[in-house]
């Protein structure tokens, strides 16, 4: 019954900024990170950034200092606020989280559907 739904992707152009954000829904006892990955036509899917709930942040290092990850406990929602944005960051964006269900006795990984981040001018 557990849900990701991703939403803020778009075309933006290069030096503008995005906000992805992510909500999780469902039968959920625990939730123990949420992140973002991201693949690129022809290439692997990636780690962007992640964080553990109360925990700190981490990133790849192509978008620190641009990229910014947060958590809202009580939405149970993850954000990705994204500036500065090169056309190297162009990618369909997943939604990330392990989870443990109210009727499971341990985390499971679940994705989101994905969404376009496009940078072009």
């Amino acid at each position: 019954q557990v849900q990701l739904a991703e939403s803020g992707g778009g075309l933006v152009q290069p030096g503008g900024s995005l906000r992805l954000s992510c909500a999780a829904s469902g039968t959920i006892l625990s939730l123990y990170t949420m992140g973002w990955y991201r693949q690129a036509p022809g290439k692997q899917r990636e780690l962007v950034a992640d964080i553990a709930w109360g925990g700190s942040p981490t990133y790849t290092a192509s978008v620190k200092g641009r990229f910014t990850i947060s958590s809202d406990n009580a939405k149970k929602t993850v954000y990705l606020q994204m500036n500065f944005l090169k056309p190297e960051d162009t990618a369909v964006y997943y939604c990330y989280a392990e989870i443990r269900e109210d009727t499971a006795d341990y985390g499971l990984p679940y994705w989101g559907q994905g969404t376009q981040v496009t940078v072009s001018s």
